[in-house]
């Protein structure tokens, strides 16, 4: 039931993951931090499995970081995305395998923006937008309507909000709170979570 979102814009990508971490039928906590940042150009977004999910990303960070001191320099976001797939890919293959729904998203100054979508068959695909969880089936359709190739920062940030309002109108699990980053030329940074309380006056027909 977790909601992953992601968006591409000219110059930057923003991804944006509820904080419900649920057990079976049970909440155990609402402030679960699925954005990861893994470089200063990197995030990584994950559900599925709770142990899956935390071994698996801290695997792939530990080892971009670990390509970062050999060489001096951070892998690209296209090149991060091909070494997390090829992982998922082995592990896919193997008896232990990591039942995990991911985004890759990153800047380059050289290859610009990137978001790359990858889901527990290793399957993988750049997109301009994106959605993994029964939430994002809400969303399709304001991705849709509402992309375009130079959306702005504050218009990703508006559909995004569109998407959590659709999201709480609609799926029968209340999914309260999405925490929200983005990543361009300047890094990495959080911007203000997304909640019920934050869309209370908030007109989506705007």
């Amino acid at each position: 039931m977790e909601t992953l979102l992601g968006i591409k814009g000219p110059d930057f990508v923003m991804l944006a993951a509820d904080t419900t971490h649920a057990h079976s039928v049970i909440v155990m906590k609402e402030d679960e931090n699925k954005i990861h940042k893994v470089a200063d150009n990197l995030l990584i977004s994950t559900v599925g499995e709770s142990g899956d999910t935390e071994q698996f990303t801290e695997f792939i960070a530990k080892n971009i970081a670990l390509y970062k001191m050999r060489n001096g320099y951070d892998l690209s976001p296209r090149s991060a995305a091909h070494f997390t797939r090829k992982n998922l890919a082995e592990s896919l293959r193997s008896r232990t395998r990591y039942q995990v729904f991911m985004f890759v998203a990153g800047y380059d100054p050289n290859e610009g923006p990137e978001l790359t979508f990858i889901d527990y068959l290793a399957s993988s695909k750049s997109l301009n937008y994106a959605g993994h969880g029964y939430g994002s089936m809400f969303c399709a359709s304001i991705f849709d309507r509402y992309w375009h190739p130079n959306i702005t920062q504050e218009e990703a940030y508006d559909v995004l909000k569109k998407c959590v309002l659709e999201i709480q109108k609609r799926l029968i699990v209340n999914l309260k709170n999405f925490s929200v980053a983005v990543v361009d030329k300047n890094g990495v940074r959080h911007l203000d979570q997304i909640s019920a309380k934050s869309l209370v006056d908030y007109n989506a027909a705007a």
